[in-house]
């Protein structure tokens, strides 16, 4: 069988040779780049994100990735986010009262989480919808994550040409959306790369559907 051939975005973003090690682990042919024509040939390409909602972005626009990412879906060219690579993918982001704007494919804002200790780092098990890929075989399984922002909310309803996203919830005061599968668009708030062997499948699982 032919390797998936898979960037990981090269933004400036810290803690992505971790990504790179999963995604070799379970077979991937991988280079880290933020060379957007290796990123749009690539069969799937990675957007990892730690750190501020604002950096983020920031870091994103600045190699002009909001149109790479569009470029890719509107192909149907799957992409993977992780963690805050997660968040940025909605509406907007609230930090410490600033309003930042996101890229817009998901409706919605992130905003802090509500608990009375932040940030969130652990161990969480998930809520999976039924008929998920992405965590087949581990619906039962716990995931490690690291953040003070989410995603409370979850109403699509502008028209897409994919079905009908599935939504992973986790909880921790209250809760928040762990992972979506959207087409050839997927995002996990949690650390796949740090999750240990049910992360390990995940990414299998992600790497199955290029």
């Amino acid at each position: 069988m032919t390797q998936a051939k898979v960037v990981v975005l090269d933004y400036g973003s810290g803690n992505v040779h971790s990504v790179v090690n999963a995604l070799v682990n379970q077979g991937a042919d991988v280079e880290l780049t933020g060379d957007r024509a290796k990123a749009l040939e690539a069969d799937g390409l990675v957007v990892p994100g730690v750190g501020a909602f604002a950096t983020v972005i920031e870091q994103l626009n600045a190699i002009g990735a909001p149109s790479l990412i569009d470029q890719r879906l509107s192909a149907g060219k799957p992409v993977l986010g992780i963690c805050v690579g997660l968040q940025v993918l909605f509406d907007s982001g609230t930090e410490h009262g600033i309003d930042t704007e996101g890229l817009g494919q998901w409706p919605g804002t992130v905003t802090k989480l509500d608990s009375p200790t932040l940030p969130h780092i652990g161990w969480n098990t998930v809520q999976v919808p039924e008929g998920s890929k992405l965590f087949e075989g581990i619906e039962n399984e716990s995931f490690y994550f690291v953040h003070s922002y989410g995603a409370a909310d979850f109403a699509l309803e502008r028209e897409t040409a994919f079905e009908k996203p599935k939504v992973t919830w986790a909880e921790y005061g209250s809760r928040f959306v762990a992972a979506v599968e959207n087409g050839p668009l997927t995002a996990t708030q949690f650390h796949p790369e740090k999750s240990g062997q049910a992360g390990l499948r995940l990414i299998a699982n992600w790497l199955e559907t290029l």
